[in-house]
């Protein structure tokens, strides 16, 4: 045998074991994520669908995945931490109007999957050769010719024998390969709009399937609810945002850089299109995230962070953690984003010098602090000192990025940055220059939220108070203008003044 048929014959091999492995992996293979307000299951499929299962009060909806191969999947939507059947659905709904996060996030994870399959087959064909090749060496040249040689004139015995391994082989091929239980294929699916005729036309929902059942017609009265916050919240965000893409803002002359600057976004996912229409506007390419991205940390909040990741993704993003986003989940989630999350170090991003880090205390949703006040007080001093000193001692930084005017008091007071950026209060303060104990100047703004959060709540299908998103323009790295853009709940967007600034030398 020569060696192209030898290397012909391993690579069949290979092919042969690598193929129904990467499919059966594949297909079988499930993950635990977090989908909007829910633990969900996710499982791909070749159906050419999305689709979702929200358990038994809401009849399941799919629509054209739109991915090669006619790959689909099935997402099972499991417990919430909300109790409120109506509240969830709701979330749901005004999540839904925003899906882009969500969707990046579902892909993200059948990506993962599909590398998994794909290094699992590799492993199991490279197995396969290996075998092959040393049973080759291992039965040696002279039987191999005679085991060549009975080939040719096999008895029953040696036909029958070979039949049933084949056979055998085959089956064993079809098992792993088959699916680990029946797929549903006896459902009917109606457009949504055969069910609910009064819809309008939408380029989403003009998609959606709804399975027909008990379900449909038991859960209309939910869906219908569901609906109208979703086209509430569709309607007065994408207006909002077209109007934003036409606002006035001031634009960078030649040798500057412009940064957006958003806080206390408290889940409202609507208003990130409209943040990123002004940070275009204003040709921004860095986004500066200063907390409160969620209302408790929740790992169901994990959908605000996907969502500002999805809008943001092709700027440079530093962040820092608000008092409302309790634990570890938020901070973790930014930096497997790939957010730059200052961790109390100065650090060079698009040609700034940063410090900040995040905030020290933790909070419920609207109860205020947990622990004791003047242990909050403390971590706040505390944290206020250290950024003073890392600022003085580098001796670079530009920009003290923090959730709390709070924690920059005295850093700010020093002289030894340009300028101060918080949010936290949900209005605007500033912006205001001070002359430091060193003789240079610091301006501090606090930015309203960009959510439009009453207490630490924002999600909704429209705005509830006024909103609002900073553009910072650089020069050489230093900031040289502040704009705010505030956002009514009638959707009437105000652009404040340029405010020119003038850093002093260091």
């Amino acid at each position: 045998m020569n060696r192209a048929l030898k290397v012909l014959l391993l690579v069949l091999l290979a092919v042969g074991v690598a193929l129904p492995t990467a499919y059966s992996t594949f297909i079988h293979s499930e993950r635990e994520v977090v989908i909007g307000a829910h633990d969900a299951t996710v499982q791909p499929t070749f159906s050419g669908y999305a689709r979702i299962d929200f358990g038994t009060l809401i009849p399941k909806i799919r629509v054209p995945a739109e991915a090669p191969l006619g790959l689909g999947v099935d997402v099972r939507l499991g417990d919430s931490e909300i109790t409120d059947l109506d509240q969830l659905v709701a979330r749901d709904a005004v999540i839904a109007s925003q899906p882009q996060g969500e969707i990046a996030s579902v892909r993200s994870t059948l990506t993962s999957m599909l590398i998994d399959a794909v290094m699992r087959a590799v492993g199991a064909a490279l197995i396969a050769v290996l075998i092959a090749i040393l049973a080759w060496r291992a039965i040696g040249a002279e039987r191999r010719r005679m085991i060549w040689a009975a080939a040719r004139h096999p008895r029953r015995r040696q036909v029958l024998g070979a039949v049933g391994v084949a056979v055998v082989t085959i089956a064993a091929l079809v098992l792993v390969a088959a699916p680990e239980r029946p797929r549903s294929t006896d459902e009917a699916w109606l457009p949504i709009d055969s069910v609910f005729p009064e819809l309008p036309s939408d380029d989403v929902l003009n998609k959606v399937e709804i399975a027909q059942g008990a379900s449909t017609s038991g859960s209309k009265a939910i869906v219908e609810g569901a609906l109208a916050t979703y086209r509430t919240s569709v309607s007065f965000y994408g207006k909002l945002a077209v109007s934003a893409a036409t606002t006035q803002v001031r634009t960078p002359s030649d040798g500057e850089t412009t940064a957006l600057v958003v806080t206390d976004r408290h889940d409202n996912i609507g208003m990130d299109p409209v943040a990123r229409a002004i940070a275009d506007r204003a040709r921004a390419r860095m986004l500066i995230d200063l907390g409160d991205d969620t209302s408790n940390g929740a790992s169901w909040e994990t959908f605000s962070i996907n969502s500002l990741a999805r809008e943001f993704r092709d700027f440079d993003i530093v962040s820092v953690a608000g008092n409302h986003d309790t634990g570890p989940t938020v901070p973790k989630q930014m930096k497997d984003k790939g957010f730059t999350v200052l961790d109390g170090k100065p650090v060079t991003v698009g040609g700034v010098r940063f410090v900040g880090s995040n905030d020290p205390r933790s909070s419920g949703l609207t109860a205020g602090y947990n622990g004791n006040p003047t242990d909050n007080t403390h971590a706040l001093r505390q944290q206020d000192d250290e950024l003073q000193k890392a600022a003085c001692e580098d001796g670079n930084v530009s920009v003290i990025a923090v959730h709390s005017p709070s924690s920059a008091t005295r850093a700010a007071a020093s002289g030894c940055v340009d300028l101060v950026l918080s949010g936290h209060l949900h209005r605007q303060v500033g912006p205001t220059t001070t002359t430091g104990a060193n003789g240079r100047s610091t301006t501090t703004l606090t930015t309203g939220s960009t959510g439009g959060a009453v207490y630490a709540f924002a999600l909704g299908s429209k705005l509830r108070r006024e909103a609002q998103v900073t553009i910072v323009t650089f020069a050489d790295g230093k900031p040289v203008g502040l704009q705010p853009v505030s956002f009514e709940p009638g959707g009437i967007i105000q652009v404040d003044p340029y405010t020119p600034l003038t850093p002093s030398p260091r």
